[in-house]
């Protein structure tokens, strides 16, 4: 099973910018459908883009136009690219990899705070 470590996060102002990265270990990130989530505190996890192996990224409605996911699969990378942040992002981000047959593996999570 990969292992996978996220890193980026930070105290931002809001209309500020982030990237947030998810390096994949211990096998290769081309055959896992990856994805971001999140988790702000009292409320349950939820999915925020998708990077599948094949077809198109896609990002739930309270972020399209200001979050970007992409994938390097040559890097083993996945990233988050967050722009015009708002409070209501304030989470713990999360990396997640399904592969199927391959397995499951998340994150530890790093944390995103948006304030002034």
């Amino acid at each position: 099973q990969v292992q996978l470590v996220e890193s980026g996060g930070a105290s931002v102002q809001p209309g500020g910018s982030l990237r947030l990265s998810c390096t994949v270990s211990g096998g290769s990130m081309n055959v896992y459908n990856m994805a971001w989530y999140r988790q702000a505190p009292g409320n349950q996890r939820e999915m925020v883009a998708v990077a599948p192996t094949r077809g198109v990224t896609n990002v739930v409605d309270s972020v399209k136009g200001r979050f970007t996911i992409s994938r390097d699969n040559l890097k083993n990378t996945m990233y988050l690219q967050m722009n015009n942040v708002k409070r209501e992002d304030t989470a713990v981000y999360y990396c997640n990899a399904d592969g199927g047959w391959w397995g499951n593996a998340w994150g530890q999570g790093t944390q995103v705070t948006v304030s002034s």
